[in-house]
């Protein structure tokens, strides 16, 4: 995966591991002093489900671009000094201790870089299909229990 050449805005979906260092170099820009960079890193347990040794991960592919642009957006008209931003999601097998999802913002001063960021995952979460399957000691399940998709806040 590789960033765009021009623009602002660096979204997608990809079966490969995620870019998460680049995704941070990216967002820097001249006029920016803060950079957040989320890493949503696959773990060896989840609350109830010990020893998780396989994490899959499925996404409604012709929706993801879309949704991740509107998140962007909304983002802008929340913040519009960002400088830039990023939203990958990866889809697949995720080995323990890789990324799954990496969410980098920045912005001329901190708050903004950390709330731009905090909202796209959050939203990310909330609003784009993709669903986890998880393996632990003594079970396996497509993560079902989670909350419904929803259209991202501020978007029509």
């Amino acid at each position: 995966m590789t960033p765009p050449e021009d623009g602002d805005i660096w979204v997608g979906l990809t079966d490969e591991a995620l870019p998460v260092a680049e995704a941070g170099d990216w967002v820097v820009r001249p006029g920016c002093g803060a950079v957040v960079v989320f890493s949503g890193t696959a773990r060896d347990h989840a609350p109830g489900r010990p020893g998780v040794d396989r994490l899959e991960y499925e996404a409604y592919v012709e929706q993801i671009t879309p949704r991740l642009g509107a998140i962007a957006d909304e983002a802008w008209l929340r913040w519009p000094d960002l400088g830039r931003m990023v939203l990958i999601h990866r889809i697949g097998e995720v080995p323990v201790g890789q990324s799954s999802v990496v969410v980098a913002a920045s912005s001329p001063h901190r708050p903004a870089a950390f709330e731009a960021a905090r909202f796209g995952i959050d939203t990310l979460k909330a609003t784009v299909p993709i669903w986890k399957r998880e393996r632990w000691d003594g079970g396996e399940s497509w993560g079902l229990e989670s909350q419904p998709i929803s259209e991202v806040e501020g978007q029509s």
